[in-house]
């Protein structure tokens, strides 16, 4: 009960302390691939000298971005006016810059500060003869070509479906992670993918770009979209960011997702050699060992540990007495048993997709409730079974000595079940360290931030870099909790 209360006061400081600081703090989000890393380093890096900045990178898809913008988890990050009119607005047509600020006034938001250039969407294909397509509409006649589209791709109002719809495209096409499509695209996995047209390996790859020749994609211009809000709280920040209008250009964005994707230069690096100009003082993009070791390696550990620990002890908390429900009232032990494993059957990404508009946030509170329900049913079985497991005989001399029931659970049932019940937290906590890699993408942290910009730059090194310590710390989980349940067995009475 005591460490309950320590883990449950802990939780309230944290909560307390994160909303004194929010107004302090300019929190900036990206999306998760690299143009947005890069974007929102530049927006970083030119308020930073204005007002504390917080980045919040790799947040996810349209979808989980805009609600974190909604509910006030970020304050800016960068999007484009054609995704702001037809996917978060549902316009059926694009908009201008003035209409989109009236339609999005309302929600307390606004689309600012385009930035110079324009990054739309468009189909490809590896070079090849000239019986290949040119255009889209030559894509109707040709259902044997294999398409690997994005996720958001597939799912977006201005994409797949009306793409489809426009061209009459007959292919069915399969997700495909962008990270990884040109290499995919490259060893004839699939014949056509989608890319942006500020992509770096557009040109490295030769690829032969598909004409929009029935006009279905509209300008995507890069703005910043921002909390009406922030403007009075962050002036002088505010004012900075609206110097970079127009500065970057086509040429420079391919650049620059050039130095990310092909060099594997860190994104703070690239954003800051862009906004000081300092040419040829260009940063050494390091190799596994840098990225292993770099300045963030506390920071996630940190966050890391700390989503595991509070995850663990929450589902410990409750597991423990579920399981012992489930074990002394066997009309019970079907329901729960049903209800702790049907949450383990909800995939990870979409439990943290549902508890963000549910929550209002995103970041460590909903990671933190996934990694919760995620770990109870290994706690509950466990605990029931550990119960079930003790002697008959040893419930009958309890009852001979005329114990009552709960002093037969504290002191005999409970102490002997103890070494299976810690055997159930053990695994709820080794899975949580792998499953806590996902919270990333909400912005939460650990050592999933780096896997996901692995995955963002096709970066092995950087993947590396996160799920090496992430399997270093399952081992030591491991380890822990083999020494606890040793020194467990050796106690007197287990």
């Amino acid at each position: 009960m005591l460490i309950l209360r320590t883990y449950l006061l802990a939780i309230m400081l944290a909560a307390l302390q994160g909303a004194a600081l929010a107004d302090n703090v300019l929190r900036v989000g990206s999306k998760r691939f690299t143009e947005s890393y890069i974007l929102a380093e530049i927006i970083g890096q030119t308020a930073a000298p204005y007002a504390a900045v917080q980045q919040r990178p790799g947040l996810g898809n349209t979808a989980i971005v805009f609600e974190a913008i909604k509910s006030g988890s970020i304050d800016v990050y960068p999007e484009y006016l054609g995704t702001i009119a037809l996917e978060i607005l549902k316009r059926p047509a694009p908009a201008s810059l003035e209409e989109v600020n009236r339609a999005l006034a309302p929600l307390g938001l606004g689309a600012a500060v385009p930035l110079g250039f324009n990054n739309t969407y468009a189909l490809a294909l590896r070079p090849g003869d000239g019986r290949q397509p040119q255009n889209l509409s030559d894509l109707a006649h040709r259902p044997d070509l294999r398409l690997g589209l994005s996720h958001e791709f597939l799912g977006r109002a201005d994409g797949w479906p009306g793409l489809a719809r426009r061209y009459r495209l007959p292919q069915q096409p399969v997700g495909l992670d962008h990270g990884i499509a040109y290499e995919a695209l490259a060893a004839g996995q699939v014949d056509v993918i989608d890319i942006y047209s500020t992509d770096a390996k557009i040109r490295q790859y030769g690829l032969r770009v598909l004409a929009d020749d029935a006009g279905y994609f509209p300008r995507y211009d890069a703005v910043l979209l921002y909390r009406l809000d922030m403007v009075q709280r962050f002036p002088q920040a505010w004012q900075a960011l609206q110097r970079l209008e127009g500065r970057i250009s086509e040429a420079d964005m391919i650049a620059m997702n050039a130095a990310a994707e092909l060099e594997h230069k860190p994104f703070a690096a690239i954003a800051q050699e862009y906004l000081s100009h300092a040419q040829g003082k260009t940063a050494e993009p390091g190799g596994l060992r840098s990225k292993l070791f770099d300045a963030n390696l506390w920071r996630l550990t940190r966050e890391h540990v700390l989503l595991v620990l509070l995850s663990v002890a929450c589902a410990s908390a409750l597991g423990v007495p579920l399981g012992v429900l489930a074990a002394c009232l066997p009309r019970l032990r079907q329901p729960v048993m049903a209800a702790v494993g049907v949450l383990q059957t909800v995939p990870s990404l979409a439990l943290l997709a549902m508890l963000i508009p549910l929550l209002g946030t995103i970041g460590t509170l909903p990671a933190l409730i996934a990694l919760f329900l995620y770990a109870l049913l290994p706690i509950v079985r466990n605990t029931s079974i550990g119960i079930e497991q003790v002697p008959s005989e040893l419930r009958m001399a309890a009852l001979a000595l005329g114990l009552s029931a709960r002093d037969r659970l504290l002191y005999i049932e409970l102490p002997l079940a103890l070494p299976v019940i810690l055997a159930g937290m053990k695994t709820a906590a080794v899975m949580s360290v792998g499953t806590a890699t996902i919270a990333a993408f909400i912005g939460a942290g650990g050592y999933g931030e780096r896997i996901a910009t692995g995955l963002a730059l096709n970066d092995n090194d950087m993947l590396l870099a996160g799920a090496i310590p992430a399997a270093l710390l399952a081992l030591a989980t491991q380890f822990l909790f083999e020494a606890i349940e040793r020194g467990v067995r050796r106690a007197p009475g287990v």
